[in-house]
């Protein structure tokens, strides 16, 4: 619940509050040193919000405000503004601070306890277990998929001094293979369903013990909310932009 709140707080940050999502980051790099992992391994993970991010990029071209230049592209020319850079590279930042909350919560949290975190966050159970399951089937289709390059390879062995196939018939084969992958995916599937199915399963997934909220841990949260809140209104109110 604290990281959801941490990000979007960073969410509702105005445009241009730098300064706010540098302390916020240097908050999420202070707990990760806390947790003995360090801002490395979550800079190398927020990278995956940079894809995402470049769709806010026609912002810089299509924002009115101050003009910076000229792009000249022949049938047209576009103008970078000074208020477009300023959202984009806000977008930017409120992304990949938001992506290192998350790979922080990842790295220091079992894969259970956040299953049970988002059960008791009422989340919907269908989709709890479609998250439970779909990480624990990605071992199989991993193992299936090793299984398959490795029959691959002993297959298309190449003798010393003869060239490789080309690379249109490797395509076909691994077209081949993708689709042999799927259909034992889902015969794998089935028999999945089958099984846990005959083991009482019935749509949700059961623990065995319930754990209690512990108070200080309830104290240490609101404690928490209340510093998110007053860091989110400080960022309005006197903190400087740009």
């Amino acid at each position: 619940m604290l990281v959801i709140a941490f990000i979007l707080a960073v969410s509702l940050l105005p445009e241009g509050a730098f300064l706010a999502l540098a302390a916020a980051w240097l908050t999420l790099a202070a707990v990760s040193l806390l947790a003995r992992i360090g801002p490395l391994p979550m800079l190398r993970g927020a990278f995956i919000a940079l894809p995402f991010a470049i769709a806010a990029f026609p912002l810089i071209f299509t924002r009115p405000g101050r003009p910076i230049a000229d792009v000249d592209l022949g049938l047209f020319t576009l103008t970078l503004s000074g208020e477009g850079l300023i959202a984009f590279a806000t977008i930017l930042l409120k992304s990949w601070v938001s992506v290192q909350a998350a790979a922080l919560l990842v790295f220091t949290t079992p894969f259970h306890d956040l299953l049970e975190g988002l059960e008791r966050l009422r989340l919907p159970r269908l989709m709890v277990a479609i998250i439970a399951l779909m990480y624990r089937y990605l071992a199989v289709l991993t193992g299936e998929a090793t299984r398959m390059m490795r029959a691959r390879a002993s297959r298309a062995a190449v003798p010393p001094g003869r060239k490789p196939p080309h690379w249109t018939w490797q395509g076909r084969v691994v077209g081949n293979m993708v689709g042999a992958l799927f259909i034992r995916a889902y015969e794998r599937s089935e028999r999945v369903y089958l099984a846990m199915q005959s083991r009482g399963y019935a749509g949700h997934l059961r623990h065995l013990h319930d754990r209690p909220f512990p108070r200080p841990q309830l104290a240490l949260l609101l404690l928490a909310l209340a510093g998110l809140a007053a860091f989110e209104l400080s960022a309005h109110t006197w903190v400087p932009r740009r």
